[in-house]
Formats: C-alpha cells, sequence, structure tokens
C-alpha cells in the first residue's frame, strides 16, 4: 500500500501534518522523538556495557583446576 509513495507524496503529507497540528505542536513533537531516539542509543549502549561486564568478570579458573572438580 505504501510502497508507491514518492517523494512528492512525502512532501504533500508533510504540509497536511503541518496545517493540521501548526509549527509548534509538530516542532515540539520532533523534539520528543529526538529525545525518544537519545535514550533509545543511551540504553542500547548501556545494556552492551552491561554485557562485556559479565563476560569480563566470568569464570576464571584455569583449565587444570576446572577439570579436577
Amino acid at each position: 500500500m505504501f510502497n508507491n509513495i514518492g517523494p512528492v507524496g512525502l512532501i504533500l503529507i508533510a504540509v497536511v501534518v503541518l496545517v493540521l497540528f501548526g509549527r509548534g505542536k509538530v516542532s515540539s513533537l520532533m523534539g520528543e522523538v529526538g529525545k525518544g531516539i537519545t535514550a533509545f542509543k543511551k540504553g542500547v549502549d548501556d545494556g552492551k556495557n552491561e554485557i562485556d561486564e559479565a563476560v569480563a568478570a566470568k569464570d576464571v579458573t584455569p583449565e587444570e583446576e576446572k577439570d579436577k572438580a
């Protein structure tokens, strides 16, 4: 359905949204979207750091010791 939307269609949609909601509302909404994207990226980075820390803290027992157990 949306596969055939070209640049002209996107511009038309943007103009309609701008007319319906006004410049101030669209601007504040885009600001909130930007904050959400930033928070998401920070969360992904924090998750990667937690995984890296967990891998670094894994069992460091030498292989000879593990075979005895």
